[in-house]
């Protein structure tokens, strides 16, 4: 958990700084050649049968480098494809099909395992970066086709820390960025690395009852992501605003708190779905409303920071989850950090809405 997001939380600024300056297309090639390069190093250690922790913290962290790359240059090539009145949808949309990806990835991933066995079946994997790769050597959008005009500053840590000092003065802004962050750092991916135990606990003792409850539980985790997308699609009633980000949040930290204590399986699964609806509503909103804040000569900078809160703060929760859930167990773990989650939401709001 951690070699994987801490990639987020050191480099998401300065990629954000290369996504200002260079064409977008690339550097999303980049990552999705450093993708596959990590795809097929894992075919290799399993053909090997030498395969050790070390070695999957090394890959991980170098799959973590591929995502923070991504991501700001994604986000750019997003403004670029809709515009600014359509962003909402664009990044919503893109979101959802996100959750969409973990509904059906692990039964894709399944399906290559067994069918293909976990050589074959990773090496496959890697046929799968390539519809975008290619996509990308064909569109005419770069990131800044909506930027004409704009000076591109330099690439460094300097203006990086300049940037940083820049979008403090912003309370709004700031206040989205620490709303990705909080989520990130208290829940993140750990609610899903934990299914396990929950899937045991909530079963009803058997191996075959306590693996059924695990697909249902991970399948209600990402159908509710879905839903929450379409719906917000759907609907187009919920704006774009401080206000909305707030209150999706603290749903999302009120769900995982019930989620946590209950011992019924059916309001488990209803929680599961509610909180995935509010989880994609709070990442969708804040995502949009920094986009359309930052200034177009930082933009990239503005989004690799939202990144470096909401992508590289979910290593912390493997200490807030993870580690703490080894000493109090991880039912109470989550329950403590749902709590804190709604407690952290309420003091962002505060300080995002003082005048």
């Amino acid at each position: 958990m951690i070699s994987h997001w801490v990639p987020f939380l050191v480099f998401s600024v300065w990629f954000g700084s290369l996504a200002d300056r260079y064409d977008c297309r690339r550097l999303i090639q980049g990552a999705q050649a450093l993708f596959m390069l990590v795809s097929a190093a894992w075919g290799v250690l399993f053909l090997a049968d030498s395969f050790q922790v070390w070695q999957a913290c090394v890959l991980l962290a170098l799959h973590g480098c591929a995502g923070s790359l991504w991501t700001p240059g994604e986000q750019m090539m997003l403004h670029d494809f809709a515009g600014r009145d359509e962003l909402p949808s664009a990044v919503r949309l893109n979101a959802t099909f996100r959750s969409l990806g973990v509904l059906f990835g692990p039964v894709i991933g399944s399906a290559l395992l067994l069918g293909l066995g976990p050589v074959a079946g990773i090496f496959v994997n890697i046929a799968f970066y390539l519809p975008l790769t290619l996509f990308l050597f064909r569109t005419r959008f770069t990131g800044h086709v909506r930027d004409q005009g704009v000076a591109r500053a330099r690439v460094g840590v300097r203006e990086a820390v300049r940037v940083l000092r820049e979008v403090r003065s912003d309370r709004t802004l700031v206040s989205m960025i620490m709303i990705g962050g909080i989520g990130s750092f208290f829940i993140g991916a750990s609610m899903q690395s934990a299914m396990p135990i929950f899937a045991q606990d909530l079963g009803a003792g058997s191996a075959g009852s306590a693996g059924t409850a695990y697909g249902a539980l991970l399948f209600a985790n990402g159908a509710g992501g879905v839903v929450g997308g379409l719906l917000l699609e759907v609907t187009g009633r919920i704006k774009p605003n401080v206000t909305a980000a707030l209150v999706s949040t603290a749903i999302y930290g009120l769900t995982s708190f019930l989620f946590a204590l209950t011992a019924s399986y059916p309001l488990a699964l209803f929680l599961l779905v509610a909180g995935g609806v509010a989880n994609l509503a709070s990442m969708s909103i804040s995502q949009t409303v920094v986009q359309l804040l930052a200034p177009p000569a930082q933009r990239g900078r503005v989004i690799g920071l939202y990144g470096m809160s909401s992508g590289g703060l979910r290593a912390g929760s493997g200490f807030t989850v993870g580690l703490l859930g080894t000493a109090i167990g991880i039912h109470s773990s989550v329950a403590v950090s749902g709590a804190a989650l709604v407690l952290c939401t309420f003091a962002v709001g505060g300080y995002a809405l003082r005048r």
